[in-house]
């Protein structure tokens, strides 16, 4: 490991999609973290590291990294920039000591810019802000700056605060500049970033003389050492095999462990570590029960440090075992207890999660989070694990305050192209939104922002997108819980389902084609009560997809030769939270996402609606 004499901790933040994660490519390149030959220096994103992460182009989790810049160790935490993952942001903020704060030089602040930047000074984090993408053709670097300086005076309680840096960069390049140059050609690297983090990030390394104390921000899972506990070394020191002790929040003391074995981050790679001081962010093995928010501590020094605090979910869905005929061949993971025990532990490191046994169905969960997207990425991430479920349709959460029923609101950033703004206010408008801010810019387009209940903003997403062909930019922010508002009623069109299990053939499908559009090609296999498609009327039709041509004797007669079929539709699993109403499902294995109903056969379903209207009576 190189010498080094001090430690910076700085943690990357910004709205989704403004620049983080290149630019700390670029900081881990040209500090030389790689060999010339490692594959890492023709890579892309090194630190979105997992599969999900790349295929969808965001960070989901917070991860660490850290470079050495003139005898100096900066540690560098790369945070989501999506709103729906805020939880990881705030539960790592308490590691650093500064932030860099990443903002599109043409998209200006957005949602969770102010989100994170608020985080980042309720810390009170010495912030750098850095315009990236100045090479953009739509850029307004002076507008941003200004918008950016707003933000800051809008959130800071601190006038320290307000004093930051501005550093301007092209992070896909590797060029930073200390001022807005003239040419986007001029020859740049990383040297003016890292010479402001340097002169202007505190020290991390101070109380090294008091005991050891270090709040637990997040646990590693290794298979030869079990739970590995992350966290910044608050003061003091530690050594390998040091006793330690755990104490929860409320300073009750969980037990005294030793330290096992103790690792730090170089480059991308942890490092096996004798010793570790005030500062430095550290991995210990050798604690077998473990929670975020608790505090290591010496012996003599049982005092914990205040818990995280992170935002509450504010939607919840139900998850529930795969009942349907198709589970058992595309899973490994069917039953009730094994799903049940799969989303407890990923409550204990994904903070923005909560799970309850569902009151309706003692089989299945309630699953809480920040979002529709939190949800789909929990969901997907399972079935890449091999776990088969159904999911029901996501809902609000309320609470009562002061005795009165309140919903969550969020603020709603839109970017849209001009010719889109009339579409976009008719839809907000039927949705019960209150418009609060709306500026036209011909680099950008339009920038509305609404205020709306999450209620009212369930699939909004997915509609906006096909109504402006894919061209709109939603981003939301949580408020506050208000009053409930009067719910919009969002009638959706009735769909097809399938009456009969067995093959989808083309005959069949072009029947169901006449009739609407269709989620399943020709040779799938499907069940009764599985829904193949999605009729532009409202009312559900039930229709036979494994109808084949008969046989005659006549020549042409059993030929499907002339039949021309339009492409399936396939849902992602967050179009599908979007799309289901409360008596559906989304039937998912590790092999397939379909749609289905909660009562397969007919029957069933006249009886279940039967009920629900005596009991509505």
């Amino acid at each position: 490991m190189p010498n080094f004499n001090d430690i910076k901790n700085i943690a990357v933040i910004a709205h989704v999609d403004h620049g983080k994660t290149t630019l700390v490519d670029a900081l881990l390149k040209q500090t030389h973290t790689f060999r010339d030959n490692q594959e890492e220096m023709n890579t892309d994103r090194i630190m979105d590291s997992n599969d999900l992460e790349r295929e969808k182009g965001i960070t989901i989790l917070s991860k660490n990294t850290s470079v050495f810049y003139k005898n100096t160790k900066i540690n560098i935490i790369d945070t989501p920039g999506h709103a729906d993952f805020g939880g990881e942001v705030e539960r790592v903020l308490n590691m650093a000591d500064g932030a860099l704060l990443i903002v599109d030089a043409a998209e200006g602040p957005l949602s969770q810019t102010k989100f994170v930047l608020k985080r980042a000074l309720d810390y009170h984090l010495k912030v750098i802000l850095v315009i990236n993408k100045i090479d953009r053709k739509d850029q307004r670097v002076k507008e941003v700056v200004a918008d950016a300086e707003n933000l800051f005076l809008s959130l800071a309680d601190d006038p320290e605060l307000l004093d930051f840096p501005i550093i301007y960069a092209i992070g896909r390049d590797g060029k930073t500049f200390l001022e807005m140059p003239e040419s986007m050609d001029v020859p740049g690297d990383v040297t003016p970033l890292f010479e402001t983090i340097i002169n202007n990030i505190p020290s991390a390394v101070k109380n090294a003389d008091k005991p050891f104390q270090m709040l637990v921000s997040a646990f590693e899972k290794n298979e030869y050492l079990g739970r590995l506990a992350v966290g910044r070394i608050n003061q003091g020191v530690i050594k390998k095999g040091d006793f330690i002790s755990l104490v929860n929040s409320d300073q009750k003391l969980i037990g005294n462990f030793r330290a096992e074995k103790m690792y730090v981050n170089e480059g991308i790679t942890k490092v096996e570590a004798t010793e570790a001081s005030s500062g430095e962010i550290v991995y210990i093995s050798g604690i077998s029960e473990i929670e975020i928010g608790q505090t290591l501590t010496s012996p003599s020094f049982q005092v914990a440090l205040p818990n995280i605090d992170v935002a509450e979910p504010t939607l919840k869905a139900s998850f529930g075992p795969n009942t349907s005929m198709f589970a058992r061949d595309e899973s490994r993971f069917l039953t009730s207890r094994e799903l049940k025990e799969r989303l407890r532990q990923e409550v204990e490191s994904n903070l923005g999660l909560r799970i309850e046994d569902d009151p309706s169905d003692s089989i299945r969960v309630l699953v809480s989070g920040r979002g529709e997207l939190h949800l789909a990425i929990l969901i997907e991430k399972l079935r890449r694990e091999g776990y088969a479920m159904e999911v029901g349709k996501p809902e609000v959460i309320l609470k009562k305050i002061d005795g009165v029923t309140c919903e969550p609101f969020n603020e709603l950033t839109i970017i849209a192209p001009d010719e889109y703004v009339g579409t976009i206010t008719s839809e907000l408008g039927k949705r019960k939104a209150e418009m609060l801010d709306m500026q036209t810019d011909e680099k950008i387009g339009t920038k509305m922002v609404y205020k709306i209940s999450e209620k009212n903003a369930l699939g909004l997403r997915s509609v906006l997108m096909t109504e402006t062909k894919g061209t709109v930019s939603l981003n939301f922010l949580f408020l506050s819980y208000e009053p409930k508002q009067e719910e919009n009623k969002k009638d959706r069109n009735g769909v097809l389902i399938s009456f009969e299990s067995g093959k989808a053939l083309s005959y069949g499908l072009d029947l169901a084609q006449k009739r609407g559009i269709t989620f399943v090609d020709p040779n799938e296999m499907v069940y009764e009560g599985q829904i193949v498609g999605f009729r532009p009327i409202e009312g559900d039709l039930e229709i036979n997809v494994c109808k084949g041509k008969q046989l005659t004797n006549m020549r042409a007669a059993g030929s499907d030769d002339n039949i021309i079929l339009a492409p399936a539709v396939k849902y992602s699993i967050e179009e599908c939270l979007d799309f289901i109403n409360s008596d559906e499902l989304i039937d998912i294995t590790p092999k397939s996402i379909r749609l289905r109903k909660k009562f397969l056969s007919k029957v069933d379903r006249v009886r279940a609606e039967r009920r629900t209207s005596s009991v509505k009576a």
